[in-house]
């Protein structure tokens, strides 16, 4: 069986979100719960029982994306952390925009149901595949008024910051913990699961 699918759009002219815009100061924003998508492909895949049902967040985002270059039009990265979880997608930005990127690892929207499952798989929900979610590098200034704006839209509403792009440690994402140190975030190896899509 072969299955193509094909997305067509606009771009809106003076918008570019490439990952090389990272600029140190920048807000990074994720518009909702994470791990949702990968923890509840795997519970079907292998059988697995975690207790609750997890039922997977895949949306269309085009309309969330809209509302928040109507706030913003400079919103200088958006991605959707989809295969290698939210620590790939921050590791390529990083690295592409030479810059660091520090997480705050108790403001990460991890749904309990995703971090029991993944405690007893022994996986790190930041590794977890997403679908209906994006991440957003916002400059300071336009923020608060992105993440308002997220929060009215229906695929927004557990919007979150989660960090700040640092000029330290160029090309590296480090979470800062509840204990106040921090843990290197590499790029994971290999797929926490086969591949989705």
């Amino acid at each position: 069986v072969y299955v193509t699918t094909a997305g067509i759009g606009v771009v809106p002219d003076g918008v570019d979100i490439r990952p090389q815009r990272a600029r140190p100061g920048d807000v990074v924003i994720v518009s909702g719960d994470l791990g949702v998508h990968g923890m509840a492909v795997m519970s079907v895949r292998e059988g697995l029982q975690f207790g609750t049902e997890i039922v997977s967040d895949t949306a269309p985002l085009h309309g969330l994306v809209a509302a928040m270059l109507a706030v913003c039009p400079d919103v200088h990265v958006l991605r959707d952390p989809t295969r290698g979880g939210l620590a790939a997608s921050l590791n390529e930005i990083a690295e592409a925009a030479g810059v660091g990127i520090e997480l705050v690892e108790r403001a990460l929207p991890v749904p309990d149901a995703v971090a029991n499952a993944c405690a007893v798989l022994g996986l790190d929900p930041l590794y977890v595949a997403n679908e209906g979610k994006l991440v957003a590098f916002v400059p300071p200034a336009h923020a608060e008024p992105v993440l308002a704006a997220m929060r009215e839209h229906e695929y927004g509403r557990g919007a979150s910051i989660i960090g700040t792009v640092v000029e330290e440690h160029p090309g590296m994402v480090v979470a800062r913990t509840g204990f106040g140190g921090t843990r290197v975030v590499d790029l994971p190896l290999g797929e926490v699961l086969p591949r989705i899509c």
